[in-house]
Order: structure tokens, then sequence, then C-alpha cells
């Protein structure tokens, strides 16, 4: 089974803008014990920064795949920038807001940015959580002698659903 690091898309325009949103949870193991207890401080749950960049690749790697209808397999071929500001915490909303800054055959340039948002301290209290830039290639157009499947192996059922409960799907894009 595929993690997926987002739980809803709030906004998508086609080629432009995607917004999704993820809540962080005390259910997640991931968060558990990230900063281990010792014998003078509790132990702190964070969610670990590489699983922001990886949902900030998710949120942006569905815009760059539904900008050209998911005809190629997009995959992160770069991180050019990720600076964080804070730490994500059990109980807070994390918002991915991605921007395309350029799509073409080879692939696409994008800028994001990660908000947090607590629950005690109102709907529109947010904070900028981190800055990041990525960069993705178009396998299929960028094979370089190798081979791939056929099916496209990146935007499986877990995202394509992803999309229709959002109300993004084939027919609503």
């Amino acid at each position: 089974m595929r993690w997926m690091w987002i739980d809803r898309i709030v906004e998508l325009e086609k080629a432009t803008r995607i917004v999704t949103v993820k809540n962080v949870s005390l259910a997640e193991e991931v968060v558990h014990d990230h900063f281990a207890a010792t014998d003078t401080r509790a132990a702190v749950p964070v969610l670990p920064n590489p699983l922001i960049v990886e949902g900030m690749a998710q949120t942006a790697g569905i815009m760059v795949g539904h900008a050209r209808d998911f005809a190629e397999k997009v995959i992160l071929a770069k991180i050019s920038k990720a600076i964080f500001h804070e730490a994500a915490m059990p109980g807070q909303t994390l918002r991915f807001s991605a921007d395309m800054d350029r799509i073409d055959d080879a692939g696409a340039m994008t800028t994001g940015m990660v908000e947090v948002y607590d629950s005690h301290q109102g709907p529109d209290a947010a904070r900028k959580l981190a800055d990041i830039e990525l960069m993705f290639s178009h396998i299929d157009n960028n094979r370089s002698g190798l081979d791939f499947p056929e099916h496209n192996f990146v935007f499986t059922d877990q995202f394509m659903g992803l999309l229709e409960r959002s109300g993004f799907g084939q027919d609503n894009a």
C-alpha cells in the first residue's frame, strides 16, 4: 500500500495552482517518538520534515499530471529548496499550496508553501511552516534507454480516487 500524505484536494486550477490539506494525527505511527524521550524531556511527537516534502511532492505532482490529463508518468526529479520554519505537531492541519512555474514535454517546476493551522487558534490562524520548490520529470519522455511499465504506476487508484472524492475527477476537472 502506498502512503498518502495529503487528505483532500481543496483547489485545483489546471496547470496553474493546487491546494491540499493534511490532518496530522497521533494515530499515525510516524509521529510517535520522533524526538525520543530523554532523562530531562518527554518524547516530542512531530511529523518528520521529509514526509512534509513528500506531501508537497504528491500535491504538486497531482497538479503536474492533471495539467496534461495524466498522459505521462510524473516523478519527483529534484528538491530545489526546502526551508522549514517550525515543526508539524499532532492536532494541526497542514495546507499545501503549489503553483506551476513551468511545464513542458520534459517535466515541470513548482513553487510551494506549507502552512500550519492549530484548531485552538481558530480557522483563519495560519503560520508558514515551509517553502518548498520541486522539479518533476515526465519519465515517458526522458527514458534515456530505460524501460518503464506501460501502465501509469504513478497515478494509482489511490490518487485518482482522491481526485474523485475531492470533486476533481476527470469529469469535473
